[in-house]
């Protein structure tokens, strides 16, 4: 996806979600260069603890994980974001092949990818700028590849898609990695408000700031005139549904103009964000099984606040 072509999906995307009701945006567009920059630093805070669990577990796990495997893998992250776990996994893997990375921020992608180059040099890494969850085919030499084929998806970020948008994944990757893959996820699980809640939305404000910083992006990209004082983040506990959402409230009756289009506000409503969905094993493989998935695996921390899952075709 290009830059012009991101910039149209993108100003579509903000006028439909800002025009229905309830008022809400993918969280994928939380992720322009400034909000992956504050995304990192998130997953540094005391509060946040799903990629301090996960990275400790791939660690502690990782010769599981890649038993049986072979060599010459070709792993395909989807949303790959920094990479920062991605390491664990291909250090593990014996003699892996190709390394394909896909993510919607270009600069994401260029950081990511330069840093996997340079710590695994005999690795061919082809990224790939785009939706994964808009992608028809994975590039030409992973799907040429004769090698196993490793599907990678850290972070819970599978805990980011609505029910059919999950199964609508869990089919493509399937068909994208086809017969005798792997696919390896990370799960957050459920557990108490009072450590769901401070993980987003913190002391220090920079969960805030990363989710206010849309608001900065329509303005930067779009041409909108949001105030962002005139905003506040909010995460709520959605125990109904047993997911966290994140919201920028309107703290008063205002209108504001995003890509030529007027967007009335009432005191109190909000765009929802974000909403991080927390899944047992149980659920998650129930998920997993009627997108054509096998469970291979299943490995849980020590204080059962992640988990990770190995599945199998």
């Amino acid at each position: 996806m290009n830059a012009p072509t991101l910039h149209g999906a993108f100003a579509r995307a903000a006028v439909a979600g800002l025009t229905s009701d309830p008022k809400a945006l993918s969280p994928k567009w939380l992720y322009d260069a400034r909000g992956a920059g504050l995304f990192e630093a998130i997953t540094d805070l005391p509060e946040y603890y799903p990629t301090r669990t996960e990275i400790a577990l791939l660690r502690a796990c990782a010769d599981e994980l890649v038993a049986g495997i072979g060599v010459d893998a070709a792993v395909v992250e989807f949303g790959a974001g920094s990479s920062l776990k991605t390491p664990i996994l291909l250090g593990a893997l014996e003699r892996p092949a190709i390394y394909a990375p896909i993510d919607i921020s270009e600069t994401y992608l260029e950081q990511s990818a330069g840093g996997i180059r340079a710590r695994f040099p005999d690795l061919t890494v082809r990224p790939v700028l785009g939706d994964f969850m808009r992608l028809a085919a994975l590039p030409q030499q992973v799907m040429a590849h004769e090698g196993p084929k490793v599907g990678f998806f850290p972070g819970s970020t599978i805990g980011n898609l609505d029910p059919d948008a999950m199964h609508a994944f869990l089919c493509s990757a399937r068909t994208l990695l086809g017969e005798g893959a792997r696919f390896i996820v990370g799960v957050d699980v459920p557990k108490s408000a009072d450590i769901l809640i401070p993980a987003y939305d913190d002391a220090q404000g920079v969960t805030a700031a990363f989710n206010l910083n849309l608001l900065q992006r329509m303005n930067t990209e779009l041409g909108a005139d949001f105030d962002l004082d005139a905003f506040r983040h909010e995460a709520r506990w959605n125990a109904a549904a047993s997911r966290v959402e994140m919201h920028l409230v309107s703290k008063l009756a205002q209108k504001v103009r995003v890509h030529g289009v007027t967007v009335a506000f009432q005191t109190g409503e909000s765009i929802h964000t974000e909403s991080s969905c927390k899944l047992s094993p149980e659920a998650f493989l129930a998920r997993a099984e009627k997108a054509g998935w096998r469970s291979g695996g299943l490995w849980r921390d020590p204080q059962n606040l992640f988990s990770i899952h190995r599945l199998i075709i």
